[in-house]
């Protein structure tokens, strides 16, 4: 019983080491891998010894082919179709000039600064040429930048990962056959290529026309039903055509992520959970059963190898595959930058480490060693830095200005015009036409259409945009808006105005993305009958140091009361919609709408017209009752400049 002990214990401190790295990871709002890889080179033989993979004999590989076969059916399953064609020649130069870029400038790079003889050099190439989504999605969601590069990069990762790892099977093959035939090995790519499409095109559409009609599935069995269909193709393809099975599982997850099955989210949902736990498990295996020593053996040439691969080879792939593309020059440096190394690299380097051995040929520990630092070089200098840059470079998605409002009344047309004051683009769409005109008249651009019509939410800009706005007078309709919304474009901020009782019941499904928009309890009634009666004033704020406390409960006070609703927030130079469980800060400007009877009965009284709403400053807000003794206390907590 021991050896099965052995592999027991080797099996929960894998597992309990990779859900740590990604607890940590999440705390410190890290990338994962890095923390995967440090954890798996601290547990590992080179560390304290406690994980051995080979422990697991040949079901090592059993495992990665299995596990990386998931990762790449659940990126091909968040695939946006609908937004990868917007990017799509791109995405096919990457693929396909862009690895032959990579395989001939990384071969050239390992020769001659490495000093690798040829067929490794172009061996370690073609492990290198994918970039992969265990890696590129984690940091997404960690530094949020604008949908097109995030899809650009989403996109290849997925893409490039069956087309890189039969690229390094048929090298393989010219490195153990030298008399190949390089058109023949060619022709096998294609033909591997295909047969995954095929399969999977066909096997995803099956399933996804069975997921449509099973309506006595459980949400817990649909979401195991299509587990095992997703190996169940990888297999069938591995059976068919070795090493197609990547290309099935990708097609597979493209196909049923557009086959509109109901709950796709819950699949969605699971198919995560599960890639979290499949990375975490295979970055600290493969990771544990590196030798640090042969990572150091390698020498100044190997880094320099590297650094050629991040600096020039990427750089002018990015040059050339984007070069009549729409992205600016910012965007595409942030991709140029962004092209860390993941599972891929790392689970086919390692079998092909123990296949070289095994056939007597030299330099098979020696790609695995310089593999893992293109890994950790790429993952620690790209994941840590990626914020920065896109900070930098102004391409982050929270940078995004404007907005998409939904619901043509009086409070939105109010909004739109101080968005547009200060120079950001504002469209609105509305069903009324009553509503269009007057929006038209007030100098505001509008669409008479549903919010439901995807094309309309296109052409109004929704993929550029910073904020979307869901306000019509149906606050069920704006959740269920502003949650597609949410779903389809992802734009940094979505809000809705609605009642408490639909939060509740949709919590789980909206606390993520949709934010209540200004108040926990508006009644958007009122105030636009307050706008139209003219009982309203425009006024601004600007949260102080000194009293904030006193400050912040006055106008929690006034809102609660039902006198003011904050409209917009400014901080930092960005100016955003209020949400209603904003976390208020000293220094915050807040544009709000004060209700006051009073103008309304001097305009009967004088029979004047009032002017337009403009921005002031007004008693009711700024005349905080605080004791002296609490400003001067909070005074002299204030450092002196």
């Amino acid at each position: 019983m021991e050896i099965p002990f052995n592999i027991t214990l080797l099996i929960i401190l894998t597992v309990a080491s990779g859900i740590g790295s990604q607890v940590v990871a999440a705390y410190l709002k890290v990338p994962a891998i890095v923390f995967l890889l440090l954890f798996g080179i601290l547990v590992g033989k080179d560390g304290l010894g406690l994980v051995h993979p080979n422990l697991l004999g040949s079901g090592l590989e059993v495992i990665v082919s299995l596990f990386v076969a998931l990762i790449l059916f659940e990126g091909g399953l968040n695939l946006e179709l609908r937004e990868l064609g917007r990017v799509s020649g791109s995405i096919r130069n990457l693929v396909t000039i862009g690895t032959l870029i990579t395989l001939i400038g990384g071969g050239m790079a390992a020769h001659w600064l490495g000093e690798f003889p040829w067929p490794i050099a172009f061996l370690y190439a073609s492990l290198v040429v994918v970039t992969g989504p265990t890696v590129v999605g984690p940091l997404l969601k960690q530094v949020s930048v604008d949908r097109k590069v995030a899809t650009l990069l989403e996109g290849e990762g997925v893409l490039i990962d069956p087309v890189g790892a039969i690229l390094a099977v048929l090298v393989l093959n010219i490195v153990l056959n030298e008399g190949a035939d390089p058109l023949g090995l060619f022709r096998d790519l294609v033909v591997r290529l295909g047969m995954g499409t095929i399969i999977g095109a066909a096997g995803g559409w099956l399933l996804g026309f069975g997921l449509k009609r099973a309506k006595f599935l459980s949400e817990e069995l649909a979401n195991l039903v299509v587990l095992a269909a997703l190996w169940g193709m990888f297999g069938l393809a591995e059976q068919i055509r070795s090493e197609s099975g990547l290309m099935t599982t990708v097609v597979a997850g493209m196909v049923v992520g557009a086959a509109e099955i109901p709950e796709l989210r819950l699949i969605r949902r699971f198919k995560g959970q599960l890639t979290m736990l499949a990375v975490s498990v295979l970055f600290i295996l493969l990771a544990a059963d590196l030798s640090l020593a042969s990572v150091v053996a390698l020498g100044w040439g190997s880094v320099f190898t590297v650094l050629t691969l991040m600096f020039l080879v990427r750089p002018l792939n990015i040059l050339l595959c984007t070069w009549n593309s729409q992205l600016n020059w910012r965007q595409k440096m942030f991709v140029s930058w962004v092209a860390p190394r993941g599972i891929v690299s790392a689970s086919v380097s390692s079998l092909f480490a123990i296949l070289l051995t095994q056939k007597g040929i030299n330099g098979g520990d020696s790609i695995k060693a310089l593999v893992f630092l293109t890994i950790m070089m790429t993952v620690f200098s790209q994941g840590l830095t990626a914020r920065f840059v896109a900070q930098f470079l102004g391409i982050t998605s929270s940078a995004a200005k404007g907005a998409v409002i939904v619901g043509s009344n009086p409070l939105s047309r109010l909004i739109g015009k101080i968005f547009k004051d200060r120079g950001e683009s504002v469209v609105l769409i509305d069903t009324d036409e009553e509503s269009c005109k007057q929006a038209e008249t007030e100098g505001l651009q509008v669409y008479k259409s549903s919010a439901l019509d995807t094309n309309v939410l296109e052409k109004a800009g929704l993929e550029s945009v910073g904020t979307f706005l869901a306000m019509t007078k149906n606050g069920e309709v704006n959740l269920v808006l502003a949650q597609r919304a949410a779903e389809e474009f992802k734009p940094p901020r979505v809000l809705a105005v609605y009642p408490k009782s639909p939060q509740e019941k949709n919590h789980n499904n909206s606390k993520d993305k949709v934010q209540q928009a200004f108040t926990t309890e508006l009644n958007l009634k009122s105030w636009n009958q307050y706008l139209s009666d003219k009982e309203v004033k425009l006024g601004e704020t600007v949260l102080k140091q000194l009293g904030f406390e006193f400050q912040k409960t006055h106008l929690k006070a006034l809102i609660k009361s039902g006198e003011l609703i904050p409209l917009l927030i400014q901080r930092e130079g960005s100016l955003q919609i209020f949400p209603a469980t904003e976390n208020w800060q000293p220094g915050d400007q807040i544009i709000y709408l004060l209700h006051d009877p009073k103008p309304k009965l001097l305009k009967r009284l004088s029979g004047s017209q009032q002017k337009d709403l403009t921005i002031e400053r007004h008693p009711a807000v700024e005349e905080v009752p605080i004791p002296t003794v609490v400003l001067e206390t909070d005074s002299d907590k204030i450092p002196a400049k």
